[in-house]
């Protein structure tokens, strides 16, 4: 081992290593790389002596005055460092397994880059401090119900049948603003109507439908990506390249209702744009002002309009998508809205992958593992894991027919 690369401070690495994880050009997005950074951050600190007890002065000898180098690390240090994790955060379980990977990972990187002779991260030393996993089974994970599903899919088809409605009988004489305010709440409410019927029915990720801010290849789906005739729609997958999703029949009427309320101004909008006011003024202000519009005239235009995203329709400023934080304060809203019961551990919310589950867990049942498996875009092997209670399920119910009948038979 070169003693430049002993000496070389931990942080030194870090970049390169996230690059190396990181998705799109120059490895700069990706949730993993973000977490990755969050994680190497607060490891750099705990062997600084920056984070954790108070008596913990970090990795470097007492009487030495540098930064923390690869000749302070071996597998005690990263025993402590899971210690810390699992005693001092006060982290679930499966966090703290969660945690420690991300660190294991960039030391099994180091390896290979020369930094470290050994994988110490890995070694049963080291490890032995990490709690057992919790016994949290894939279908402990949040699955939305037919019936939640039906509840939030009917809410949301109703609010926006009568907000459609609304805005369409709408008065010759009405006055030209209270005619927008009536258009942008049908249009958010029909936006609203789409996204969770596509989320209930496609079992398509949200990341795969929405703008990741973390990652630039996933700007959101765009009317370009839509094909309400053939049923499809085109979008990027987990496996990073392009493929077509099916829109089952549930989810085109909402869709071309919504596109004909919108008639966005070129097939490269998003079909589900933020509403957000700030990031839409914004947006519309430096768009006009490139356009060389002066200051003045660009606050009389705005006056002009009830909402920012109309005149952004009118003028085809294109905004960006919602992203899948947005989508899931949507989501919060509508379960409160729509008053439905939530009984999960982890979210109060119907939550967007629970779309995605609840699908799941209806074509397992109805078609199998392989059919599930194809829908979902994941192998068969990793289906059956994810979706084992059922087949559990199933089995106990055998086993219990089965006894049913020996018992009728001793009887």
């Amino acid at each position: 081992m070169p003693d430049r690369a002993l000496s070389t401070p931990l942080d030194d690495s870090f970049e390169r290593y996230l690059q190396d994880k990181g998705k799109g050009r120059g490895g700069d997005g990706g949730n993993y790389r973000r977490n990755a950074a969050r994680e190497l951050e607060r490891f750099a600190e705990w062997a600084a002596g920056d984070r954790g007890d108070d008596d913990w002065t970090g990795i470097v000898p007492d009487d030495v005055d540098r930064e923390p180098t690869f000749d302070d690390l071996d597998e005690r240090v990263f025993r402590e460092y899971a210690r810390h994790l699992g005693g001092d955060r006060g982290l679930k379980q499966n966090t703290v397994q969660t945690y420690y990977r991300y660190i294991s990972a960039w030391c099994g990187w180091c390896v290979n880059e020369g930094y470290l002779e050994a994988h110490y991260a890995q070694r049963a030393s080291a490890m032995a401090p990490l709690p057992e996993d919790d016994g949290r089974k894939p279908g402990d994970q949040q699955a939305w119900t037919s019936e939640q599903r039906h509840a939030l899919t009917r809410h949301v088809d109703e609010r926006a049948r009568d907000a459609i409605e609304t805005y369409t009988t709408l008065p010759e004489d009405t006055d030209p603003l209270d005619k927008q305010r009536a258009r942008y709440a049908a249009l958010k409410a029909a936006r609203d109507r789409a996204l969770v019927f596509v989320l209930a029915y496609t079992a398509v990720r949200v990341g795969e439908l929405l703008r990741d801010p973390n990652d630039p290849r996933r700007r959101g789906v765009r009317w370009e990506d839509l094909s309400l005739d053939d049923g499809s729609m085109d979008v990027y997958r987990k496996k990073q390249q392009w493929d077509a999703a099916s829109l089952p029949d549930p989810v085109i009427s909402p869709l071309r209702s919504y596109r004909k309320l919108m008639a966005p101004p070129a097939e490269r909008w998003p079909v589900f744009p933020t509403f957000d006011q700030r990031t839409l003024a914004e947006l519309v202000q430096e768009e006009l002002a490139d356009r060389g519009e002066r200051p003045a005239a660009i606050d009389e235009r705005r006056n002009e309009y009830a909402r920012d995203l109309l005149l952004a329709l009118d003028e085809d400023i294109r905004p960006p998508s919602i992203t899948t934080d947005g989508a899931r304060s949507i989501l919060q809203r509508l379960t409160e809205a729509a008053e439905i019961d939530i009984d999960h551990p982890k979210h109060d919310y119907l939550a967007p992958h629970g779309g995605r589950r609840g699908m799941g867990e209806v074509l397992v049942r109805a078609f199998g593992y392989t059919v599930a498996a194809r829908y979902l875009d994941n192998s068969e092997e990793m289906v059956r894991e994810r979706y084992s209670h059922i087949e559990a399920g199933e089995l106990g119910d055998v086993a219990t027919e089965a006894l049913q009948e020996v018992d009728s038979i001793v009887g």
